[in-house]
């Protein structure tokens, strides 16, 4: 059988960098180049990065990317990989598609370009449009048009892009056409425990399609978006023939024995899953044989280390791409700023990481002195400022009490962190967790200040879990552990008030957590929850918490998504409402 070097190029795309982006491309062809490669694959909407979510409809950025995209083939022709076959996802409009599609000439169209010999021999559009979000399926929805068989060395490749895959009618049209291959682009983002799903989608489309099925992702982080990689390559029993590891960009090359191409193809208006078929002769004539090479098969990353490593990207690519060099934030002993100041030093290095310890009144020597250990074992800047002159300032003039006067205090934390970033240029990170962030367990303008929120969507029984993973993998390195004990040990406290708990206001983290499980990452009612097994009482006031805190939500800073249920992107309520869960 005909062979073919395949490339899967999992790369760090930046959104709206189309100038960094075509070089990265360019890189990576030279690099496939070299290593014998026939065919290299880059993820959707490589040139323009993704999501661009509403910059798709500026005419500007439409403009850029098709010339992008045109300077691109012609570059890669100079730069001598004009005979490499390059799949390179852009920005593109309708034109001649826009009356099959139904849309108008001049809508934005997710594609890609099939580049070789210095120009774009072939277009595929996609199937779904730019973002992960609410009302995005229904906003960018286009209806699927064809999908483009493109023969390279005489085996014909099928191509489609990301979420077309979830649809039998790409894996359908492959078959129809006998096409020995078939490649999915992809900007596919990061969840918990969704390289399984990713693995077993793409294995059934290769058994649907009979062919051999390759599948490259994105790296790296946008805005709250953290792509993983773990680029796939399959063949038409599921059996996996090359994995790409995670989080880290990689050339994944894998050297494949295909079926020749078909003569005969079907008629051109004839439609398979609801696809017309389009096909490009690049070359027909058989590679040269030559040695395969043994490919990669990464192993995936144990789940903690997994999320972990996506909260280091995220917030390693968000204070990058947005030109900063370093981070504050306050630190006051607890477990969450600690888990936040530790993904910091991870992410960045402690010389940009600049910590700052405001006690109070009712602040506990510990956690003045785990703080202050933890400096020393990361080596972080950290600084003391006591609030108590500053906050009795405040009393003067204003005599609050009760909560009000607690909360006083998280907000000239607040003044003093935002005033040390307008000074220094540090970006602030919030630290609170997934669970405050559900129950409003935080002071709006206080805590929950910051541009960036790198455990916002991790539930507080992980936040445990997470730091004593990263404890005892330092352990086995023979590193000092960032995290004091005495910080995953203690009971958790705002300490607000003399002797508060957080157990005062909320129900214990593993009840809260298993409810908050129930009701927000599974959307399950008030009714369905208690059938769980938990107590009419908890489910009432724990539901009550959530449904009060959306407003806070909305203002809360991004960060990284982990979960299928992000606040913000993946789950929005209305704030003004009158529906509320019946007992």
């Amino acid at each position: 059988m005909p062979q073919l070097r395949l490339a899967l190029a999992q790369v760090n795309a930046t959104v709206g960098d189309l100038a960094g982006n075509a070089d990265l491309v360019v890189d990576r062809c030279k690099e496939a180049f070299e290593r014998g490669v026939h065919l290299i694959v880059f993820p959707e909407m490589m040139l323009t990065g993704y999501p661009i979510e509403d910059l798709a409809m500026r005419a500007s950025l439409i403009k850029a990317s098709q010339a992008t995209a045109e300077a691109l083939a012609a570059r890669l022709q100079d730069e001598g990989c004009g005979e490499l076959v390059a799949f390179v996802g852009f920005l593109d409009q309708a034109h001649g598609m826009a009356e099959s599609l139904g849309i108008p000439k001049d809508a934005p169209l997710n594609s890609v370009a099939v580049m070789h010999g210095g120009q774009i021999v072939a277009r595929q559009a996609k199937h779904h449009l730019w973002n992960y979000g609410v009302g995005d399926e229904i906003r960018n929805f286009v209806p699927g048009d064809t999908i483009n068989i493109v023969q390279v060395g005489g085996i014909d490749v099928a191509l489609a892009i990301c979420e077309d895959l979830w649809r039998d009618g790409p894996s359908a049209a492959a078959k129809a056409a006998d096409a020995a291959l078939l490649v999915v682009p992809n900007g596919s983002p990061y969840e918990a425990d969704k390289d399984d799903v990713r693995l077993d989608l793409c294995a059934r489309r290769a058994r649907e399609g009979d062919c051999v099925l390759a599948y490259v992702n994105l790296v790296g982080g946008q805005d709250e978006l953290v792509f993983d990689g773990d680029s796939i390559v399959v063949d038409p029993f599921g059996t996996v023939l090359g994995r790409s590891g995670q989080f880290e960009p990689e050339l994944l090359v894998v050297d494949l024995e295909l079926p020749a191409a078909t003569p005969a193809m079907p008629d051109p208006d004839e439609r398979f899953g609801g696809l017309a078929i389009r096909r490009t002769i690049i070359s027909s004539e058989p590679i040269a044989p030559y040695e395969p090479m043994t490919a990669v098969h990464a192993e995936r990353l144990p789940r903690a280390e997994e999320i972990y490593t996506a909260l280091v990207t995220g917030l390693r690519d968000y204070v990058h791409k947005n030109g900063f060099a370093s981070v504050l934030l306050g630190m006051s002993g607890g477990i969450d700023s600690t888990l936040v100041a530790s993904i910091a030093v991870d992410a960045l290095g402690p010389e940009n990481v600049f910590g700052v310890s405001n006690p109070s009144a009712w602040s506990s020597e510990h956690s003045r002195s785990d703080a202050a250990e933890q400096a020393s074992r990361t080596g972080l800047s950290l600084d003391t400022i006591a609030i108590a002159p500053i906050f009795d300032a405040y009393q003067e003039a204003l005599h609050l009490d009760g909560l009000a006067e607690e909360n006083l205090q998280a907000r000239v934390r607040a003044v003093i962190w935002m005033g040390l970033s307008n000074q220094h240029g540090h970006l602030v990170l919030a630290c609170g967790n997934k669970s405050e962030l559900a129950t409003g367990y935080s002071t709006i303008y206080g805590d929950a200040v910051g541009a960036y929120a790198p455990i916002k969507d991790v539930p507080k029984t992980l936040v445990w879990e997470l730091a004593r993973w990263r404890n005892a993998t330092a352990t086995v390195r023979g590193e000092t552990p960032p995290i004091p004990e005495g910080t995953i040990t203690k009971a958790p406290s705002a300490e607000l008030r003399p002797g508060q708990l957080d157990s005062d206001s909320l129900p214990p983290y593993d009840l809260l957590d298993a409810v908050l499980d129930a009701y927000v990452e599974r959307d399950l009612g008030s009714a369905d929850v208690i059938a769980e097994g938990f107590d009419p009482a908890l489910v009432e006031r724990v539901i009550t918490l959530v449904d009060r805190a959306e407003y806070k939500r909305r203002q809360y800073p991004p960060g990284p998504r982990v979960s299928r249920r992000n606040f913000g992107r993946d789950r929005r309520v209305p704030i003004t409402h009158r529906w509320h869960e019946k007992l």
